[in-house]
């Protein structure tokens, strides 16, 4: 028995030992025995799943499927909407534009460019299948906005920094719209043509040429830079609509033999790129992305093939021959070839239906294309026996019977402390339709009394003063814009003093001629708001270019008229530590005399980064003008104004024998007035005839601080922001 199991035994250990030298065998065998039978398993499984499938397609059937696929490639996802603004007009652009997208059925999405990193994520938008839109208003000296300085400024140093070089943005897409007023020559849309010009050059692709809007009504191609951009809006939608279709032209690539017919346009636009003539220069046109692609190397290195150099030429004679003979037939009137003059040019109104709108919520009373009135907060004020206005302080005017209004909306500065917040159009001359001044005084009177009977039976209102305000005796052209600019401004002021009306006119100092040429007025005031020509162009924002040198021929041509007062408005950190140059401007217009008030809070506004900070206190006011005294030797501080904080300088020859005579008589103005226009100009007369003496309430240094005593004062609790007032 135990033969048999050491027999087994030594059997099975010499197969096994044969086995563990072959082992190498054994698993190739396994491995490929295992092979086999996935392989079976997966070819029964396909059998199985053919068996419960339809029948085979056919070859017709198959491609029908494809199409399906095709038409679910995405060519645009959405648009990006970056916006420059400061006071908040492309702001509302890029949220106008955004609900239209997504009412086409796109996704859209809105950037403040303040809040958006282009060193970290713009390269995302190179493979994105979003589309760029760039809103981008121009500022002050043709720099960006507040919020858009930090993008702009990195944009321009990577369009020439060969770290990021010049394929760093090629993929992205791209439109620009820019919003600017022509009436800043040299500095006209800069933001945008730039922003357009870096995104050119980092080689991303125009979708659209750039579009700009002109707040110069007159020059604007849609009558106001919100037409203009609902023009450039109406196309770029349609051509998002085409991009999403996978057209790549702007002609929707049906050209025949793969020209496109707008080539020549796009070759002169190439080169009047390269000519960029800033009033007329044309606009970048290289609305499709295959073309601009090759069209932009060619434009990088400022390059045009020879072949076309010869078709590029022709077409530059051609446009030029074109543009002289429109331009001649733009002269010539279509009767007998006879010029035509500027006058009988078609010209605009100057308020546009948006601006009609802001300003009548403002509560303007609107009178015929660029005439406004609106009751004075202080008219309302007198009428409830509250106090008068510094002008009743300082020269006797019945607050409750003075008309605020002004012939022209439009100014030609754009001051960071204006109480309309910008909302006004600006100019550099007068270029709107003009209502005659009959009209505008005519409506100006009637709007005026319409607001004041509406404060018939209203709780303090006093019967007697309700009934004078009806009567309108003072005309205060101060509302707002620059009056003088009205061309028969010199008619108007003579429709009021047919009417026994007072002028007090004021002026911003940009129209020496028009001040030479205005016929006498009640006051005529001249706003000094600064007194060095770094500080003015910083405060007041001219449209002038020689902004300085008119200032001070306007205080030369003051000089030469009656009555006259400089008005000075102090704003803290900005304008108070110019006492020597004060000095010298006053010495220069020599006026009769001058208001010194502190800068008025109207508020936020994205126009202008004025602060409560920057309003000075009224001993701070009475301080700047005490040292200011000391430095004038003909003037001393006569009247105070505590609630408008404001006092008054004036000439020592309105001090007679120790009493200030600084109020108007003006039953007597109205009498020289009329003898003035019955002699034709030649039985002149001055300040000194027509003086008042000063009460001792509106004296500087008296208890009452310049409130009239027969009112009561009012202490408003929580008093809300009011921005009118004169």
């Amino acid at each position: 028995m135990s033969g048999l199991v050491d027999g087994a035994w030594s059997y099975t250990e010499g197969w096994l030992w044969m086995v563990w030298q072959s082992r190498l065998y054994v698993y190739t065998a396994a491995a490929v025995l295992l092979g086999l039978w996935l392989t079976v398993n997966m070819t029964l499984k396909k059998k199985k799943t053919v068996l419960t499938s339809s029948p085979p397609l056919s070859k017709s059937e198959k491609k029908k499927e494809k199409l399906p696929e095709k038409e679910k490639v995405i060519h645009v996802e959405g648009v990006r909407i970056f916006y420059g603004s400061q006071t908040g007009t492309a702001k509302g652009f890029a949220r106008e534009l955004a609900d239209d997208a997504r009412a086409a059925g796109f996704h859209s999405e809105v950037f403040d460019m303040k809040d958006y990193d282009p060193d970290d994520r713009l390269s995302d938008e190179c493979t994105s299948k979003m589309i760029c839109v760039f809103l981008v208003a121009t500022y002050t000296d043709g720099k960006p906005t507040e919020n858009a300085e930090w993008f702009c400024k990195w944009l321009e140093e990577a369009s020439t920094d060969f770290r990021y070089g010049k394929t760093y943005l090629k993929g992205m897409r791209y439109a620009v719209f820019g919003l600017g007023n022509s009436e800043y020559v040299g500095h006209y849309n800069t933001v945008g043509k730039n922003v357009d010009k870096w995104l050119w050059a980092l080689s991303a692709s125009r979708v659209l040429s750039r579009g700009e809007g002109d707040c110069n009504v007159v020059k604007s191609r849609n009558g106001s830079v919100q037409a203009d951009f609902q023009a450039w809006k109406a196309k770029f939608l349609t051509r998002l609509q085409a991009l999403a279709r996978g057209e790549k032209k702007a002609c929707s690539g049906k050209c025949k033999k793969s020209s496109c017919k707008n080539k020549k346009e796009h070759q002169q636009e190439a080169v009047d790129e390269h000519q960029e003539k800033h009033s007329s220069e044309e606009l970048f046109e290289s609305s499709s992305d295959s073309e601009s692609a090759g069209e932009e190397e060619k434009a990088h290195g400022s390059v045009i093939d020879m072949e076309d150099l010869g078709n590029v030429m022709n077409h530059m004679k051609k446009a030029k021959k074109q543009s002289e003979e429109e331009s001649q037939r733009g002269k010539l009137s279509k009767l007998n070839g006879v010029m035509k003059t500027e006058g009988e040019e078609e010209a605009r109104e100057m308020i546009t239906p948006a601006l009609r709108e802001a300003l009548t919520k403002q509560g303007y009373k609107l009178i015929g294309s660029h005439s406004g009135v609106k009751l004075c907060r202080w008219t309302k004020s007198m009428l409830r026996g509250r106090g008068g206005c510094y002008k009743h302080t300082f020269y006797g005017i019945e607050s409750h019977r003075c008309m605020e209004t002004t012939p022209s909306l439009a100014c030609a500065n754009k001051c960071v402390f204006c109480w309309r917040h910008h909302t006004n159009p600006v100019g550099t001359e007068w270029r709107w339709k003009m209502d005659p001044a009959e009209k505008i005084l005519q409506e100006a009177v009637e709007n005026h009394q319409n607001m004041i009977r509406q404060f018939r039976g209203v709780p303090g209102v006093r019967p007697e003063r309700f009934e004078e305000g009806l009567t309108v005796k003072h005309c205060a052209l101060s509302l707002v814009g620059e009056p003088i600019m009205y061309p028969e401004i010199n008619a108007f002021l003579r429709l009021l003093h047919q009417r026994h009306i007072s002028s007090f006119l004021v002026t911003n100092a940009q129209f020496p001629e028009e001040i030479r040429s205005l016929v006498p007025v009640t006051q005529l005031y001249v706003s000094v708001d600064a007194s060095t020509k770094d500080s003015l162009k910083k405060i007041d924002r001219p449209l002038f270019k020689d902004f300085w040198q008119r200032f001070l021929d306007s205080l030369r041509a003051l000089g030469e008229k009656q009555r006259t007062v400089y008005r000075l408005t102090l704003v803290k950190a900005w304008n108070v530590d110019e006492l020597k140059a004060y000095s010298e401007l006053i010495a220069l217009g020599q006026p009769d005399f001058i208001e010194v008030k502190g800068v008025t809070y109207c508020g936020e506004s994205s126009a202008s980064s004025l602060t409560m900070a920057n309003v000075p206190w009224h001993e701070e006011v009475i301080h700047f003008v005490q040292q200011l005294e000391n430095l004038l030797p003909d003037y001393e501080i006569a009247c105070e104004h505590e609630h408008s904080n404001c006092l008054l300088l004036a000439h020592h020859k309105f001090k007679v024998e120790g009493e200030w005579w600084t109020w108007i008589d003006y039953e007597r103005f109205q009498e020289l007035i009329q003898r003035y226009e019955d002699s034709g100009g030649a039985e002149t007369f001055s300040a000194l005839d027509y003086v008042a003496k000063t009460p001792s309430w509106a004296l500087f240094g008296g208890r009452e601080r310049g409130f009239d005593p027969s009112d009561t004062r009012f202490q408003r609790k929580n008093k809300t922001k009011d921005i009118s007032g004169c």
